[in-house]
C-alpha cells in the first residue's frame, strides 16, 4: 500500500490508548495505524511528539451578530486560522436567528459566510430564538434532516430567552426527531432584577457583572430545565458550565439515569470574578455571561472534567474588541449592562487545558483527547469522520511538542481580537503540526493552506440518541396521552 502521506516515529494518543505507531493517510483518510509503516510520498517525522486527534471546539461564535447588534472580530478566516495553530481542525459555530428571521434563510447566510473562508472543517448548531409554527413544524424538521442536529436555546437575554413553554416545545421536537438541545441556563429575572438595583445605585464598573450574574442565577436555570428535559425524557447538554451549584446539578441529574450532559470553559478553569475588578473599564476584557467564579468554583469544575460530570471542553469564543466596536460600545460611558459579553478562547482552548491538566496531572492524556475532541464527535454526530485516530477517520491529526513553553501574549494569536484574558501566563505544550484531512494546515508556526478550503460537514443524529436507555414510565403515559409515540 503507497501512502500519500505519513506521519510516523511519534506516541498516538486516542480516547482509550496511547501507543508508539505510525499512521498512514490516503485520500485524506487514516488508511492504516501500526507499529512501524514505510514512509508515504510525504513523511512527517514525529520522534519525540503525541500524536493527537485534531480538537473540535463545539461551541464557538463566529461572525455573529449579538442580539445587542454588534458583529463579532473574527469572521471565518481569522477564526479557522487562530483554531488550527491551536489544535483545533473542526469547529461548530451557530447559526443565529433573531427573532423574526427565518431559520432557513440564517443558516444560507452562514454558508454564504464561511464557504470562501474558512481553512478547516466546520459544521452549524443553530440558535433557536423564536420558535414559532414556521420553525416547529417546518423548518426545524428540514434543517435536522440535512444535518442540522443541534440546537441551543437560551433562558436569559430578553432578545433570545425562551420561556419554559417554548423550551418545551423545542425538546419535544428534539426528542421526536433526534436532535440535541444545547441551553445557555441562568435565570433571566434574578440578573434583570440585580442589574437595575445596582445600576441605580452608581454601581457601573465591570465588576458588577459578576455580581449580577449571581451564581444561584445559574444553578436555579439549571435545575429547572433539567426537570423540564425530564419531563420529555430529552437529553439536554448544559453549556458553559461556571458555578458550583451548577455543577452539582449536573452531577445530581446523572446520578438519577437523566440524559443530562455539561460543558465547560476555560475562562472558568484560569479566569475569576475577580479578574473584573480592574481600574476604568478594564475589567471588561474578562467578561463573559456565566462570569467566572471564585476558587471553590474552579475547583469543583476541575473535579467535574476529571470525574466525567462534563463530557466536553469548549472555548465558547466569544470575540470582541477592546473598543467601540465591541466591548466599550458607549465607550467611556460604557456600564457592565452595556458591554459585549464573551472573551477569546478559540486558539488558546487546548494548549490551557494540556498544560494545567495533563502537565499538572489533573487529566490524563486519554481523557484530554476525549474531552476536547472524541466525546465532541460522539455527542454532536461527527464521529463517523470526526474525534478520533483510526482507519476510515479523516486524517485530522495535532503533533504535540509536549516540553514546548509559551509565554502567552496577544500580538502572537492569530484571532482579531487585539488581547487575551491570559496574557502573561506561561503554558508547557503546544501543537507545533496540525493536519486536516491529511492536509498540513499548519507547520512550524506556518499557515500553509488557502482559505475556503475548509468543508461543511453534515452530521448524524447526535450521539446520546443512539445509546440505549430506559424510557420512563411517565414519559410513556405522556406520550399515550399527547398522540406521540413513544420511541
Amino acid at each position: 500500500m503507497k501512502f500519500h502521506k505519513t506521519v510516523r516515529h511519534g506516541m498516538i494518543a486516542t480516547a482509550t490508548e496511547t501507543r508508539a505507531g505510525d499512521i498512514g493517510i490516503i485520500d485524506g483518510r487514516i488508511a492504516a495505524v501500526a507499529d512501524r509503516l514505510p514512509a508515504g510520498s510525504e513523511d512527517i517525522d514525529a520522534s519525540g511528539l503525541l500524536v493527537l486527534p485534531g480538537g473540535i471546539d463545539s461551541h464557538c461564535h463566529v461572525e455573529q451578530i449579538s442580539s445587542n447588534g454588534l458583529m463579532t472580530a473574527d469572521d471565518f478566516y481569522s477564526a479557522t486560522v487562530s483554531a488550527a495553530y491551536g489544535g483545533t481542525t473542526t469547529i461548530i459555530p451557530f447559526a443565529a436567528q433573531h427573532r423574526g428571521m427565518s431559520l432557513l434563510k440564517v443558516v444560507a447566510d452562514y454558508h454564504a459566510c464561511a464557504a470562501p473562508k474558512a481553512v478547516i472543517d466546520y459544521a452549524f448548531h443553530l440558535i433557536v430564538s423564536d420558535p414559532d409554527e414556521q420553525a416547529l413544524e417546518h423548518d426545524l424538521p428540514n434543517l435536522i434532516a440535512q444535518g442540522y442536529t443541534s440546537f441551543k436555546v437560551y433562558m436569559t437575554y430578553d432578545m433570545l430567552k425562551l420561556d419554559d413553554y417554548q423550551i418545551l416545545d423545542v425538546l419535544e421536537l428534539a426528542r421526536r426527531l433526534g436532535a440535541l438541545v444545547m441551553v445557555h441556563a441562568e435565570n433571566n429575572d434574578m440578573i434583570k432584577w440585580i442589574a437595575k438595583r445596582l445600576l441605580a445605585n452608581g454601581h457601573t464598573a465591570p465588576r458588577f457583572h459578576a455580581v449580577s450574574h449571581d451564581p444561584l442565577a445559574e444553578s436555579e436555570a439549571t435545575s429547572r430545565v433539567i426537570q423540564l428535559s425530564r419531563l420529555l425524557d430529552t437529553p439536554v447538554l448544559i453549556v458553559h458550565v461556571s458555578g458550583i451549584g451548577a455543577v452539582a446539578a449536573i452531577r445530581a441529574a446523572q446520578v438519577l439515569g437523566a440524559p443530562v450532559y455539561g460543558e465547560t470553559c476555560p475562562q472558568y478553569l484560569f479566569l475569576a470574578a475577580s479578574d473584573m475588578d480592574k481600574p476604568g473599564l478594564d475589567g471588561a476584557m474578562f467578561c463573559c455571561s456565566p462570569p467566572p467564579r471564585d476558587a471553590q468554583s474552579q475547583q469543583a469544575v476541575w473535579e467535574g472534567l476529571a470525574n466525567g460530570t462534563f463530557q466536553v471542553y469548549s472555548s465558547d469564543h466569544a470575540p470582541y474588541r477592546f473598543d467601540e466596536s465591541g466591548k466599550l460600545p458607549k465607550g467611556e460611558q460604557t456600564t457592565f449592562k452595556d458591554m459585549a459579553n464573551g472573551v477569546p478562547g478559540l486558539e488558546l482552548r487546548l494548549p490551557l487545558l494540556f498544560s494545567e491538566g495533563v502537565g499538572k496531572d489533573r487529566l490524563s492524556l486519554n481523557q484530554f483527547v476525549a474531552l476536547t475532541a472524541t466525546n465532541h464527535a460522539r455527542i454532536y454526530g461527527l464521529e463517523h469522520r470526526k474525534g478520533t485516530i483510526a482507519v476510515g477517520q479523516d486524517a485530522d491529526i495535532a503533533l504535540w511538542d509536549p516540553e514546548r513553553k509559551t509565554t502567552i501574549t496577544a500580538a502572537a494569536i492569530h484571532d482579531n481580537v487585539g488581547y487575551t484574558p491570559y496574557e502573561g501566563r506561561t503554558i508547557t505544550g503546544w501543537p507545533v503540526t496540525v493536519l486536516s484531512r491529511g492536509r498540513t494546515v499548519v507547520h512550524e508556526g506556518k499557515l500553509l493552506v488557502e482559505r475556503g478550503s475548509g468543508m461543511f460537514i453534515a452530521r448524524r443524529s447526535p450521539g446520546p440518541f443512539r445509546i440505549e436507555r430506559k424510557v420512563s414510565d411517565r414519559f410513556k403515559l405522556f406520550s399515550s396521552l399527547i398522540g406521540r409515540p413513544s420511541p
